[in-house]
């Protein structure tokens, strides 16, 4: 398996490096509010990469943090009149219910920073034991704490710009009193009005890079195999974790740099000033979570991808066609002659889509050409099954399909209180109904079902129906 490593700038072959467990680190979000459509994007590209990988039989340790304290939860909690913490537990809550409408599995830990402040101070103060980090200010008795960036010689190594770049576009705000304008924040000394802990420099509370450093450290060791995140993130937030964690760790931080693609809303970046800024929630309301989740995987991680009503509705058809031909599948195994697999009966199609599957995401995680592999198999399955086809031919076509799309994480799943086996049976009641030519009773049986959520459709290969949620 290759994957593009930002690191490199190359595709690199990958597999964990550190023990049995690929090691993971994902940025999580800020949890201030309802997530958008661009955060959807990091959250389900990488949660299908770690599905990919234990697929492929790696074990996976998948850790995505919470931002739980920043200067925008603290403008919030202000608004609202209530603590950063309500703030926190309420989007945290939030998140996990657009997460599980999109597919995205928990991570092995979802640690918070105010859950880490301890091993943030301790970073720190290694830091400033080493010599690459300073206090600053303090007339109240309390401090900043900044990393000084020149004492990291590889600084701008994974954005690939020389230092000179990088400080023409540093300032300096009035209130800092950092000694170059490269310096970060590890620690911001207490102000009025914000959450603040006990340190070594006073009250305060953690910068935003060094809460990810912690927390990697914490949960996954000095060194880890892979650090996933949006392409915005890449500079300054991953440059400076990667200083701040190998200037204290001494010790090489991560081996792999993934960073997906941005989204755009009708060809223009996404912006709350042009009215285009549209949260998951928002969303899944108009047009369902798997739509969303089929919308995000359809092209290359890395490439930009364009947000529109029009390719959501194409996204909507995409899940409706592959679930179509499970459902096909599922009638005619309860159709089909119990026998084994006929001799004019080629189940090599079936494999041949599968290894084109595996191949296309085997290079670079492809996962748009992987989903063109998957639609391959629907259209095999939808013609070489039929009631004249053997059940184990049946079977094995839809076991295989339904194992790449439940990896994909694109089945529909059917509403527990609907019992498939009733539904089944008023569909084989209306057939013999207007067989006998009893119009009437076919037509309250449909309308019994669509009062329950399923619609009906009569094709010449029999009546299939649709549970619409």
């Amino acid at each position: 398996m290759k994957l593009y490593n930002t690191l490199t700038r190359s595709k690199d072959e990958f597999a964990p490096a550190y023990g049995d467990s690929v090691k993971m680190y994902v940025c999580g979000p800020t949890v201030y509010n309802y997530f958008h459509i661009g955060n959807a994007r990091c959250f389900v590209v990488f949660d299908m990469l770690r599905r990919y990988m234990e697929y492929r039989g790696m074990k996976v340790d998948f850790v995505q943090n919470f931002t739980d304290v920043d200067d925008k939860m603290i403008k919030r909690a202000n608004e609202e009149g209530t603590s950063v913490k309500e703030v926190a537990d309420r989007y945290i809550g939030e998140y996990f219910t657009d997460a599980k409408g999109l597919g995205i599995k928990p991570a092995t830990v979802h640690p918070r920073a105010t859950e880490n402040i301890d091993e943030i101070i301790s970073i720190i103060e290694k830091l400033i034991e080493n010599g690459s980090a300073y206090a600053a200010g303090g007339s109240d008795g309390n401090q900043d704490v900044y990393f000084a960036t020149k004492t990291f010689h590889d600084y701008g190594k994974l954005s690939h710009m020389p230092i000179e770049d990088l400080e023409n576009g540093a300032r300096i705000d009035v209130t800092e009193v950092k000694r170059d304008p490269l310096d970060f924040a590890l620690w911001k000394a207490y102000k009025e009005g914000e959450p603040s802990w006990d340190s070594p420099w006073g009250k305060g509370r953690p910068g935003w890079h060094i809460e990810c450093s912690a927390m990697a450290r914490k949960y996954l060791g000095k060194s880890i195999d892979i650090h996933c995140g949006g392409q915005d993130l890449t500079f300054p937030h991953h440059e400076n974790e990667i200083a701040q964690s190998e200037c204290a760790n001494c010790a090489p931080f991560s081996r792999f740099w993934v960073h997906n693609g941005y989204i755009n809303v009708n060809n223009e970046k996404m912006s709350k000033s042009k009215n285009n800024f549209f949260t998951v929630r928002d969303i899944a309301a108009q047009y369902g979570y798997l739509p969303i989740r089929f919308f995000l995987l359809s092209a290359h991680y890395r490439s930009p991808v364009n947000f529109s009503e029009e390719i959501i509705g194409q996204a909507q058809s995409g899940i409706e066609r592959i679930n179509n031909s499970l459902r096909d599948a599922e009638f005619y195994l309860g159709k089909a002659a119990d026998e084994s697999i006929r001799a004019d009966e080629n189940t090599a199609v079936f494999d041949e889509c599968k290894n084109k599957f595996i191949s296309e995401m085997d290079d670079d995680f492809n996962t748009a050409d992987g989903i063109a592999a998957i639609f391959e198999l629907v259209r095999e399955v939808n013609r070489g099954v039929s009631a004249n086809a053997s059940k184990s031919f049946v079977k094995y076509g839809y076991d295989m399909l339904r194992e790449l799309t439940e990896l994909m994480g694109f089945i529909e799943e059917v509403d527990a209180g609907i019992d498939t086996a009733e539904i089944e049976a008023l569909i084989e009641e209306r057939t013999a109904a207007k067989k006998a030519k009893n119009y009437a009773r076919a037509d309250e049986i449909r309308k019994n079902l669509a009062d329950m959520g399923v619609i009906l459709e009569d094709t010449p290969k029999g009546t299939k129906y649709k549970i619409n949620k």
